[in-house]
């Protein structure tokens, strides 16, 4: 498994279009609880967080569950750990479950990719 991690709008989903060969049907976009991991790439996991933290459901449990199922997937999120600390107790519960979520895929990944600017940082 890959995990690919950087800021909104720096070119993450485009890097790994290049560096994997994906096409669009093999994007699949977080929006909710639900995860096609029958796609090579799953894209937005800090919308699936979001969605997470709003149903009370643990995501990494998900992710445990389904480990088979995302053993050799390209995972891309957005680090939302960055900037101001959120007022609101949601939205910095939020920015915690996807900390723990990315801990928990990026011990898992076999590579782990920051991206800024559309450059790669190799961080494992």
């Amino acid at each position: 498994m890959v995990l690919i991690i950087g800021g909104a709008f720096q070119g993450k989903l485009n890097w790994a279009r290049e560096t994997y060969a994906l096409a669009d049907s093999d994007v699949f976009s977080c929006s909710g609880l639900e995860i096609d991991f029958s796609r090579r790439c799953v894209y937005h996991l800090e919308e699936f967080t979001l969605a997470c933290v709003d149903a009370d459901a643990d995501p990494v449990a998900c992710f445990e569950a389904h480990a088979e199922q995302w053993a050799d997937s390209v995972l891309i999120c957005d680090d939302v750990s960055c900037g101001v600390v959120p007022m609101s107790a949601r939205l910095r519960l939020w920015r915690n479950e996807t900390g723990r979520l990315c801990q928990y895929l990026a011990a898992h990944a076999d590579r782990v990719s920051r991206i800024f600017c559309g450059l790669e940082q190799r961080l494992k």
